[in-house]
């Protein structure tokens, strides 16, 4: 299984040989290194854990182990411990799943996070076009669990398959993602392959 993990850099785009216009996301990718490799026996699972981005500053003793600001974990038992991941184990075309922290869009109401249309505008109604309405029937006297109603809305894990690479330029560590991926500038994505 082929994994590596990378931040956003943004979107952009690129033309292909015809003249089409491809809207593409830049992603610096690894290098990534082996920091565990956990097993049946030991840990109850398999699984190497990952590094990604060393720390800058002095690592004290307390933190041996630590000296990377990302640790992930993927299901694959093939690497050995300080092995190097870097872009090198894509190629242009291959189909990438990717998983990030969607953007946070904090305290939303109805119309905004579940599509509720609102209230209408005209016929009496007064200062309640975008509310949500009933909560429920007087029979539980309380309002049922999962309601569709007003809260936080994004920063949740999301995963986009089926994304087509377009570009790998090994030197400077970026991968061109044809389409959009979750997160912001600078959200942590893990790619598989």
């Amino acid at each position: 299984m082929k994994f590596i993990l990378g931040l956003k850099l943004g979107m952009t785009q690129v033309f292909d040989e015809k003249g089409n216009q491809i809207p593409v996301t830049l992603i610096e990718a690894g290098p990534c290194y082996i920091t565990q490799i956990k097993t049946k026996e030991k840990d109850k699972y398999g699984a190497v854990q990952v590094g990604f981005v060393k720390k800058t500053r002095k690592i004290k003793k307390a933190e041996k182990g630590k000296e990377f600001k990302h640790l992930r974990e993927f299901e694959d038992g093939e690497h050995k411990m300080g092995d190097k991941i870097d872009v090198s184990i894509f190629q242009e075309g291959d189909k990438v799943k990717i998983s990030g922290l969607s953007k946070g869009k904090g305290f939303a109401g109805v119309v905004k996070r579940w599509g509720f249309h609102g209230r209408p505008a005209t016929r009496g109604t007064k200062h309640e076009e975008r509310t949500g309405g009933s909560t429920g029937s007087s029979m539980p006297s309380r309002v049922v669990k999962g309601k569709k109603m007003a809260g936080r809305m994004g920063f949740e894990r999301v995963s986009v398959k089926n994304l087509k690479i377009v570009k790998i330029e090994k030197e400077d560590n970026l991968i061109a993602v044809r389409g959009a991926v979750p997160g912001r500038k600078g959200t942590l994505l893990e790619i598989r392959g």
